[in-house]
């Protein structure tokens, strides 16, 4: 059934993948898809044209829409990969690293490396010196995994 669909649609079968792959894209957006996409749609149109020439076979043809994906998701890396803005707020959802700088009193001791420090209304895990509970700390750092902060004393 499908060599008989794939043999009566003919240079149409690569449109037919093109259009797919890009509403595989609308679907599943990840921008990869469309390059892909865009590469099956110049291989149909060359098909069109070419179909009836004796070198175009179905090898050449995939051969050729291999080489064109590749230069395409290049191509598309390049003109999207470009496009980085800088963010009028860089720390927006780097709650920790926007803490950097602040003062606080610690809440819980420093013992053995690790504490506590209370920031408005959160209470924040620190690393540092060892210190007695009420001493005044500076934010040196923070780690964005485990949202632990790096103080000093002040």
């Amino acid at each position: 059934m499908i060599d008989r669909i794939v043999s009566e649609l003919g240079p149409w079968n690569w449109m037919v993948l093109g259009f797919v792959l890009l509403v595989m894209e609308i679907v599943a957006p990840g921008v990869f898809m469309l390059w892909i996409g865009i590469a099956a749609l110049i291989i149909g149109a060359i098909s069109l044209l070419a179909w009836d020439a004796a070198f175009w076979t179905w090898q050449v043809q995939v051969l050729a829409f291999l080489v064109l994906s590749l230069i395409s998701a290049f191509v598309g890396k390049k003109v999207v990969g470009d496009r980085h803005v800088n963010a009028d707020q860089p720390l927006l959802n780097r709650r920790g690293a926007q803490l950097v700088g602040r003062t606080a009193t610690l809440a819980e001791p420093i013992k053995n490396g690790r504490g506590r420090i209370r920031l408005g209304d959160t209470l924040w895990r620190v690393s540092g010196p060892d210190l007695p509970a009420g001493a005044q700390v500076r934010v040196t750092g923070a780690a964005d995994t485990d949202l632990e902060l790096t103080v000093e004393a002040i």
